[in-house]
């Protein structure tokens, strides 16, 4: 036991997504599966990304950003489920799941405002395209994305602080396999309404920066297709888009469904599912939307591969 406002509690236990042995075993077969593929995929990307010439632009160095999230986001949560899968031993000391919380809020805060950023920059892409160079040069990306990573990970201290000094009194088991903040709220004896009044403020605020950035740029971005002439050149504009809009719509559809509302409405069930879908589903998803759907990724991948192929027949 501890004293003062640290805890009562020492350690919780990560129920995990199911007590069922023979389910377990699919399932560390399933999340394995998808921490690699998803590492493994996202690695590629960056890789591609700060390797070739021709895709040091803004939209591929933003793009390379945010394939190093997404191996963060999985790694903070995935191995943990793995090794508590395999072990048996599903039990986390308090230190370490607030360590887990602090790296995951941040991660998860640093993702959405690279979204953000993201359409941002198809904006400027697409409405100022001979202001483009200039507008994001070198030098304004890296500001950006150093400020996008210092932003998350101070967001991330405010939550994770405020939690550390929570009384947990009572249960210490948490509905999921990772530590988040709504199951840890729930167990708390303390009084959470200033927890939660600063999660849906401090949320909202990250999330509808990004939204917000997101909406605008691409009203505008509508509006200035909407005025070519050229029924190619809208194509082509679109396509540019297309692959950023799938990865909104999956990484935000999740994360509002978890945190941007009241805790009445707090389903820890439900919640596990969809913290599957933005922990290990979204990373493993986007290397594949952005290489699949982008021929300069694809071309690139092509000549990596074509000279790993003529150096094995040598």
């Amino acid at each position: 036991m501890k004293n003062g406002n640290w805890s009562t509690v020492t350690e919780f236990i990560l129920l995990g997504l199911s007590d069922d042995p023979i389910l377990q075993k699919a399932l560390f077969i399933l999340f394995l599966l998808m921490y690699i593929i998803g590492v493994q995929g996202n690695s590629v990307i960056f890789s591609l990304i700060t390797t070739n010439p021709k895709l040091h632009s803004p939209m591929y160095f933003f793009i390379a950003n945010l394939s190093l999230v997404d191996i963060s986001l999985t790694t903070i949560t995935v191995p943990k489920l793995l090794l508590n899968i395999l072990t048996q031993i599903k039990t986390i000391s308090f230190p370490l799941c607030i360590t887990q919380l602090y790296f995951f809020v941040a991660v998860a805060s640093i993702e959405s405002l690279f979204l953000g950023l993201m359409a941002y920059d198809r904006y400027v892409a697409i409405c100022n395209p001979l202001r483009y160079t200039a507008v994001m040069n070198t030098r304004v990306c890296a500001k950006l994305a150093c400020s996008t990573w210092l932003t998350g990970f101070l967001n991330s201290l405010l939550h994770s602080g405020m939690i550390s000094v929570l009384s947990f009194c009572g249960p210490n088991q948490i509905q999921n396999f990772f530590c988040d903040i709504p199951p840890l709220l729930k167990l708390s004896c303390s009084d959470t309404t200033a927890n939660e009044l600063v999660i849906f403020t401090e949320s909202s605020m990250v999330i509808l920066t990004s939204v917000l950035s997101i909406v605008v740029s691409y009203a505008l971005i509508i509006i200035t297709i909407c005025r070519m002439r050229s029924s190619e050149g809208r194509l082509r504009a679109f396509s540019t888009c297309s692959s950023h809009l799938m990865v909104v719509a999956l990484f935000y559809g999740t994360i509002v469904f978890t945190y941007i509302r009241p805790r009445s409405s707090y389903s820890l069930g439900k919640d596990k599912v969809v913290s599957v879908i933005y922990t290990t589903v979204t990373p493993m998803l986007n290397p594949f939307i952005y290489s699949l759907r982008n021929e300069q990724v694809k071309d690139a991948l092509r000549k990596v591969l074509g000279r790993k192929t003529a150096t094995h027949k040598i």
